[in-house]
């Protein structure tokens, strides 16, 4: 399968396409720290996650006898062997 988050990968799912947690995390404290100093919630732009990151699983995908292409484990941002 595929996942939403690096947790299931690590645990021992195939591989993952999603947001960047972290940076979620560090983005939603700048708002929180806005509204702290007196922003109103309703003027604060909407904005859509910038960083995405993809995670495959080696040994996942060994022990179902799926070989992943070489140009697809290049493109990944960690390879979990």
């Amino acid at each position: 399968m595929i996942y939403e988050s690096a947790q299931e990968v690590e645990a021992g799912g195939l591989m993952t396409y999603g947001v960047n947690r972290a940076d979620l995390d560090r983005r939603a404290a700048a708002y929180v720290d806005k509204i702290l100093k007196g922003a109103k919630p309703a003027d604060l732009p909407v904005e859509q996650p910038t960083k995405f990151e993809f995670i495959i699983n080696l040994k996942a995908a060994k022990q179902i006898g799926l070989t992943i292409p070489p140009n697809v484990l290049a493109r990944a941002d960690q390879v979990i062997k």
